[in-house]
């Protein structure tokens, strides 16, 4: 269940402020709805629902889930602000789209006949294909710690930042994400800190003290 706050901005503004060049193209050629805002936990669209417009995160943090066939829930990506999420294969979504933490969404849906944003769309799918080709990759052979420092290193990249790193989510979220418990987690930062590659001045925030040094580990 969403919120809509009715939050039109202007589009040639809107798409002058992206930076990024693909998404821009798309914006570009865009029909784009109204910023509407999720709550906490509050779901965007379920798994199983019939594949419709795709999401641009205007702010916040959004995850995407899968349950599986034993009743687990999978993390299989977390989308920030100017990330667009909703591409799928067939006419179904294979994930449920959930916000983390208060989402301000926006909608896209690309005018019949237009080809014009094609490139820019192929460009942001082969991005979303890439961003889980290497979490796969990250699953199957690092180990916690490992995980967690790629983790850290990608949301230090994210939030384009030197040193503090802001954990939207909790840590069951992030143990879902990486395939490892909640507990797992919790020990794999303590792992970190007493290592003395990070510190922990709160349970959303990490400050990391060595960024080469946490980056490889990750090698």
């Amino acid at each position: 269940m969403f919120i809509q706050n009715g939050l039109r901005h202007d589009a040639d503004a809107q798409v002058a402020a992206v930076t990024d060049p693909d998404l821009a193209k798309v914006l570009k050629h865009t029909a784009m709805g109204p910023v509407d805002f999720y709550p906490i936990n509050a779901t965007i669209y379920g798994q199983g629902d019939s594949v419709g417009p795709l999401y641009l995160v205007e702010f916040g943090t959004v995850r995407l889930c899968r349950i599986t066939s034993d009743g687990r829930r999978q993390i299989t990506a977390f989308y920030f602000a100017g990330d667009v999420f909703g591409f799928d294969p067939g006419r179904e979504h294979q994930c449920y789209a959930e916000s983390v933490d208060g989402a301000g969404i926006r909608t896209l849906r690309v005018r019949s006949g237009d080809l014009s944003a094609a490139d820019g769309l192929l460009q942001l799918a082969l991005r979303s294909i890439a961003k889980v080709q290497s979490h796969l990759l990250l699953l199957g052979r690092a180990s916690a710690s490992e995980r967690l420092a790629r983790f850290l290193l990608n949301l230090m990249e994210q939030q384009d930042s030197d040193e503090t790193v802001a954990l939207q989510m909790q840590r069951i979220d992030i143990g879902d994400y990486l395939g490892l418990t909640f507990e797992t987690v919790s020990r794999a930062l303590r792992v970190l800190k007493d290592r003395g590659l990070v510190r922990l001045p709160s349970a959303d925030r990490v400050v990391v003290l060595d960024r080469e040094r946490l980056a490889g580990i990750c090698i």
